[in-house]
């Protein structure tokens, strides 16, 4: 071999494996999902997100900063005494953003949704309560409509007492339960039951710490039993709201550190399976936070790393015990956001600091998978990153095609587009996981039938036609129902996903399946209302179906 010869074999062996080491990137940046930019501004920062049933979602910020950088259409323009930054104020701090034609509209609020709670009630209305100032005792109704005339509706004094960061949840009778909020420890109903509408709750005066009060926009789900999990602090209580009892304590998470707001973690109730079993089991995750203090350092201009912790526990087990795992990195102020698949998504937030005007430090840019059914120790996988920080007043929501809507942004008093920390951010982009790559388009179900807004009804048999190119694999299709959720302050409230079981495939020739599933059993492990409803082929999901529960 001559020496020229050699020195060719040489660089063509380095030229194959470089591209090999480019393909295996490529493919690993893929399974660590895509970001794409949707909008450079809509015009408000997206403090609260709401996805409708017409996959069209309600944005909205706040009212007493001054204006907005989108004006209200036909000259409306809202008069408020009480504002301070602006008597007469033409621009709008909602939106109304269309998913399928990347568009958004404006939309009017008449008072202040600053730091305010929300739900779906069962005919499909965003039922908002609670804000600041003149909105603290408002209920405001957004009913969605195909036209583009639809727009708030304010129901003065819909609320007892005043609701400032308060957590609102669907109920298995339709109603909502609005618990907590800035010195408030009790809870009310909306709509309202009786005169005297407001119910003492002592555990929100135990769990909130001098000065810093870590029990803001306390962690909030229906146990299958009926009864409520309130968690606020680093504890949990099991509350009977109807005979206004507690029913059991949990224990204090290990370590003792707070993950409620200020010191904003975020929570989850897992996925519920078995769904046709008498006990059905039901867990909460609940991921990072901040120390105890981080809120008083970050005063004073110290910014503490955040927690790195998860802690999960079993809350229908007769003696239930947090179990601790590590997250990759450190994250407050994150959001966690249930998948089709019944992953989480952990995203948005801080590696340092606490939720409040400028005490966040270190962006926490690439989200995080969490795979409950791992075992502990493989049960995360980092992601790739965003360039956009989202930090305080950031918020996500799941969409119908399986993406993860992100937006919002802003640690300022007002609207601040030079800080050299962390600029308001008034832009949309979406984070598409990694199950959408077109890699796995032959694996993922295509549902046939029903259609959209299909209407079903508890303890039934139904069957879902779906298409899968692919060869199916044994037991490797499951049917998801997942509740749309009302997302601000790294909490999404009312969010919950339903495994329906007694699954059967049957082919039914040219790559179409027949699945049989059953409805759940009753309110309290879904409450009646509109869900997306996905097929999931080896942990690929379809796209989601609206379906009306009963």
């Amino acid at each position: 071999m001559s020496i020229r010869t050699f020195i060719f074999s040489i660089l063509l062996s380095h030229l194959l494996f470089d591209s090999q080491q480019c393909h295996l990137k490529l493919a690993s940046a893929a399974d660590g999902g895509r970001w794409k930019l949707l909008q450079t501004s809509i015009g408000i920062s997206a403090m609260h997100m709401q996805l409708l049933r017409n996959d069209r979602v309600v944005i909205f910020d706040r009212t007493d900063f001054g204006k907005s950088n989108l004006t209200l259409p036909n000259g409306k323009c809202r008069n408020d005494t009480t504002e301070v930054a602006l008597k007469l104020d033409c621009s709008a701090h909602s939106v109304e953003y269309d998913v399928s034609s990347n568009k958004f509209r404006a939309l009017m609020v008449q008072t202040d949704v600053w730091c305010s709670s929300g739900a779906i009630t069962p005919d499909g209305n965003l039922v908002q309560a609670g804000g600041f100032n003149d909105g603290e005792r408002r209920v405001r109704v957004f009913s969605p409509c195909s036209s583009r005339d639809c727009d708030w509706q304010e129901i003065p004094n819909g609320l007892t007492a005043r609701r400032w960061y308060a957590t609102s949840h669907i109920l298995p009778d339709g109603r909502q339960i609005i618990v907590g909020g800035r010195k408030q420890f009790n809870y009310e109903f909306i709509p309202k039951s009786v005169a005297a509408n407001t119910f003492n709750l002592h555990f929100l005066l135990e769990t909130n710490d001098f000065g810093a009060e870590n029990n803001l926009y306390p962690f909030v789900f229906i146990n299958v039993d009926g009864n409520l999990f309130i968690f606020a602090n680093n504890r949990a209580i099991l509350l009977d709201y109807v005979k206004h009892k507690v029913v059991k304590k949990y224990p204090t998470i290990p370590g003792g550190g707070p993950r409620s707001y200020p010191s904003t973690g975020s929570a989850v109730l897992l996925p519920l399976k078995n769904s046709k079993r008498a006990a059905i089991r039901a867990e909460v995750l609940i991921c990072g936070g901040a120390p105890k203090r981080s809120f008083f350092q970050a005063l004073r201009g110290n910014f503490i790393r955040a927690l790195n912790t998860c802690a999960r526990i079993a809350i229908t087990d007769s003696n239930p015990q947090w179990v601790m795992e590590t997250m990759p990195s450190a994250r407050v102020m994150g959001d966690m956001i249930l998948l089709p698949n019944g992953n989480v998504l952990l995203i948005n937030g801080a590696s340092s600091g606490s939720a409040g005007w400028e005490m966040g430090r270190n962006p926490a840019l690439s989200p995080v998978l969490y795979r409950p059914d791992n075992k502990i120790g493989s049960r995360f996988k980092t992601q790739n990153p965003t360039t956009i920080p989202r930090m305080y007043h950031s918020s996500a929501v799941l969409l119908r095609d399986g993406r993860v809507l992100v937006g919002g942004s802003n640690p300022h008093a007002f609207y601040n587009f030079t800080s050299a920390f962390f600029p308001t951010e008034l832009s949309l982009e979406a984070f598409s996981p990694a199950y959408l790559n077109a890699k796995f388009n032959s694996l993922r179900p295509e549902i046939v039938d029903p259609k959209s807004m299909s209407g079903f009804t508890y303890k039934k048999r139904i069957t879902i036609q779906v298409v899968i190119t692919a060869e199916v694999a044994e037991n490797s299709v499951w049917v998801t129902m997942v509740a749309p959720a009302f997302n601000t302050h790294s909490f999404s409230m009312n969010q919950r996903l339903i495994v329906l079981g007694d699954d059967k495939v049957t082919a039914s020739g040219n790559s179409a399946y027949s699945i049989e599933v059953t409805t759940p059993r009753s309110r309290n492990l879904a409450p009646a209302g509109f869900y997306l409803l996905f097929v999931v082929h080896q942990d690929i999901p379809s796209q989601g179906i609206w379906v009306k529960l009963q």
